[in-house]
């Protein structure tokens, strides 16, 4: 049996993909939900705005993630 050799994947893009995840989990903690979440938890005759059935509610303006590693490219190196 063969082993195959392991992909050589750097410290920057491994950090890079788990900032990528977080952002996709914190994009979806967003204060919006489908209008049909309301018809199946509250019923027909309710009136309720749908940002009250999701869980967490995070504002992209209000509250910033402040996400690690916040690296860029020095330009004044030329």
């Amino acid at each position: 049996m063969k082993k195959t050799p392991k992909q050589k994947i750097s410290k920057m893009q491994r950090a890079m993909d788990a900032k990528k995840s977080t952002l996709a989990v914190k994009g979806r903690q967003t204060k919006w939900a489908p209008i049909w979440v309301v018809l199946r938890k509250y019923g027909m005759g309710k009136r309720i705005h749908p940002s009250a059935t999701t869980a967490r509610r995070r504002s992209w303006r209000r509250t910033k993630l402040n996400i690690k590693p916040r690296k860029m490219r020095k330009s004044h190196f030329g």
